[in-house]
């Protein structure tokens, strides 16, 4: 994605089941999840560069031992900052004690049984410290000691949080991660009690009933009593202080989980490649966390999926296929492909099927596999034309005709060059114009002049505002004569409110083209009547709210709206005529099959707090309030 969107935090989970000595044994160090935790958050760096945290907790410890470990950290390099933080203190060590796997779970910080560790990207809030996960809710009691870190956003926290002060609870800040960690905590401690007030009834001591409540606690319960009014889509992952542990998925199945266990190791992240990376496995040995249960990992290591919630539609987040995971997953790799395949009838009628004189490329470097995907259509389309032409010509068939219609081919260049260290400095001030007009470079005489048109795919298209501030422009240095940017992406018509950063409607280009298209053409009546069909509802219960935004669209067909949009990003100083293809949604669900969360396209929400944000996203525009919808 050419423009800085941030978008889903990234979890990992490690649970040796074995005593530090065996992997000191079999694998030469007692380090052995620590290390791997390492290969878990780098290999999901793409997931969250504001900040990463890790928490390790040593099950077993005798009292007045610290058991639980944190450290975070909103560094420019956050993971290498927390790692580096981490074995600088162990190099500090005598060598004869850094080698004693029970010396070091004695006294050393994160020589533990358990890891759980997290990427941040802030779509909400500051990036301060006190933002970055794990965050931990602290109790003298273990089993009401809690740790929490999640790739998740909720629809309705003002409901959450309301019920939380019905409780005569006082939430001390108003976000989804404090009612999350509140609602946890608060079932965490009823279940705790009732167990303790079970066990007392039945004479045991308070030393017994502790040992007695780590070993019945029933997790998926206590998840499921907290999580039954969560709207929005998370993947959320556990430690309690006794060394129960959990992952936990939404119903709809909105934010990806995958996991392996084995009799060494159980391990979680929301990447299924980086799991296979770590421990060298097959694409079938890890598993997908079922949508509504959790992963559970007993304090004595025994392993289970439970059911927390009902699924509902699955609906999994189809942009994590487009873009956000890595396209190392052996399934994600051939969706992007057939992505771009998809495209190649209208990336063909957009350069009026002029092949010779049209070079091919792509920016940035995650729209490589989709790229590939678009010039094997191109390809397969040259190799029907031969084919064609041969037929029509085998009457005076010769070798230089052959030689002709063989050396037909798609003409592909590395034409536009991003500058990760410029959009790094300057992405926390987009107002400084000048600067992002030099985020992307051009390789200079890559294209005829004035002849060739440039086909440039991009992953997805929203604002819209690095295109017109910068590629269009940077493009158009090289005088071609048309410019196409293909995005293999539908157009982001809706805000989204489970995970990435475009919450309002204002930022999105495509909504944009069809305000503009409303009032072109007389019907701005739809605008204030949308207005007040969404105010009506204001006060509704979510579950009542229907999404009436779609009504901005219906007018026109998508080709009308990349009409327009084509003409809100052309910058008015320069040549080239600019054309804007979109991916269809039915050709989406044919490339990503089984990924159909698609609200971001089509308004379909998942969860009803979707079409409560949508209304309200629609209401802030109109009233010109530029805040957040959820």
């Amino acid at each position: 994605m050419s423009e800085l969107i941030k978008h889903e935090c990234g979890i990992a989970f490690i649970r040796l089941r074995k005593p530090l000595e065996y992997y000191h044994w079999k694998y030469g160090t007692w380090m052995y999840g620590i290390n791997k935790m390492y290969l878990l958050m780098e290999k999901q760096h793409n997931r969250g560069q504001d900040g990463a945290g890790l928490v390790s907790l040593k099950i077993d410890l005798e009292p007045g031992k610290k058991y639980l470990h944190r450290i975070r950290s909103n560094d420019s390099l956050p993971i290498k900052d927390i790692f580096t933080r981490i074995f600088e203190n162990y190099e500090k060590t005598e060598a004869s004690k850094i080698q004693d796997p029970v010396w070091a779970k004695h006294n050393l910080p994160f020589a533990g049984e358990i890891y759980l560790g997290h990427l941040r990207y802030g779509t909400f809030g500051g990036n301060s410290i006190e933002n970055v996960h794990p965050q931990m809710r602290e109790n003298n009691w273990k089993t009401r000691n809690l740790v929490l870190a999640g790739n998740f956003n909720l629809t309705n926290v003002d409901e959450l949080i309301q019920k939380l002060i019905d409780l005569g609870q006082h939430p001390k800040d108003y976000s989804d991660t404090v009612t999350i960690m509140e609602n946890v905590g608060h079932f965490l401690d009823r279940e705790v009690q009732a167990l303790f007030d079970k066990f007392h009834d039945e004479g045991y001591n308070n030393k017994e009933i502790s040992e007695l409540i780590a070993r019945e606690l029933d997790v998926a319960k206590v998840l499921a009593s907290a999580s039954k009014n969560w709207d929005g889509g998370y993947v959320i992952g556990g430690l309690i202080g006794h060394g129960d542990a959990f992952v936990v998925r939404d119903p709809n199945g909105i934010r990806p989980a995958f996991y392996y266990y084995d009799d060494e190791i159980v391990v979680a992240a929301s990447e299924r490649a980086v799991i296979q990376t770590a421990f060298k496995l097959e694409t079938d040995q890890v598993k997908e966390i079922t949508p509504g249960h959790a992963l559970i990992v007993k304090a004595n290591g025994d392993v289970a999926i439970k059911e927390v919630r009902k699924p509902e539609e699955i609906k999994p987040c189809s942009f994590e296929r487009i873009y956000f995971s890595r396209g190392s997953d052996a399934d994600i790799y051939q969706e992007r492909k057939r992505l771009g395949y998809f495209l190649t009838d209208k990336v063909l009628e957009a350069v009026d099927y002029d092949i010779e004189n049209s070079v091919f490329s792509y920016v940035p470097n995650t729209a490589e596999v989709a790229f590939l995907g678009l010039v094997k259509g191109v390809e397969d389309y040259i190799k029907n034309q031969k084919k064609k032409k041969l037929l029509d010509n085998m009457e005076i068939i010769s070798e230089d005709l052959i030689n002709e219609i063989m050396e037909t081919k798609p003409r592909v260049e590395k034409i536009a060059i991003k500058d990760a260290k410029l959009r790094t400095f300057i992405s926390q001030d987009e107002g400084r114009n000048d600067l992002v007009a030099h985020v992307y470079d051009i390789t200079y005489n890559s294209i005829i002049p004035y002849k060739d048109n440039i086909v440039i795919l991009d992953d997805s298209i929203v604002r819209g505002t690095t295109l017109k501030q910068s590629i269009l422009r940077i493009l158009d240095r090289l005088h071609p004569k048309t410019i196409v940017v293909v995005s293999s992406a539908p157009q982001i018509r809706y805000p989204d409110c489970y995970g990435i950063d475009m919450a309002r409607l204002d930022n999105l280009v495509a909504f944009r083209a069809a305000i503009e298209l409303l009032k072109e053409r007389g019907k701005g009546e739809i605008i204030s009547k949308v207005y007040n069909l969404c105010k009506q509802q204001e006060n509704l219960p979510k579950e009542e709210v229907v999404n009436y935004v779609k009504m901005i669209y219906e007018p026109f067909t998508d080709d009308e709206i990349s009409a327009k949009i084509s003409e809100l990003l052309r910058p008015d100083d320069i040549e080239a005529d600019v054309k804007i293809v979109y991916q269809t949604v039915e050709n989406l669900h044919k490339a990503i099959p089984n990924h159909k969360g698609d609200w971001y396209f089509t308004g379909d929400y998942p969860t009803p707090g979707g079409n409560k944000v949508v209304n309200r996203a629609y209401i802030n525009f109109i009233e010109k309030r530029k805040v957040r919808a959820y």
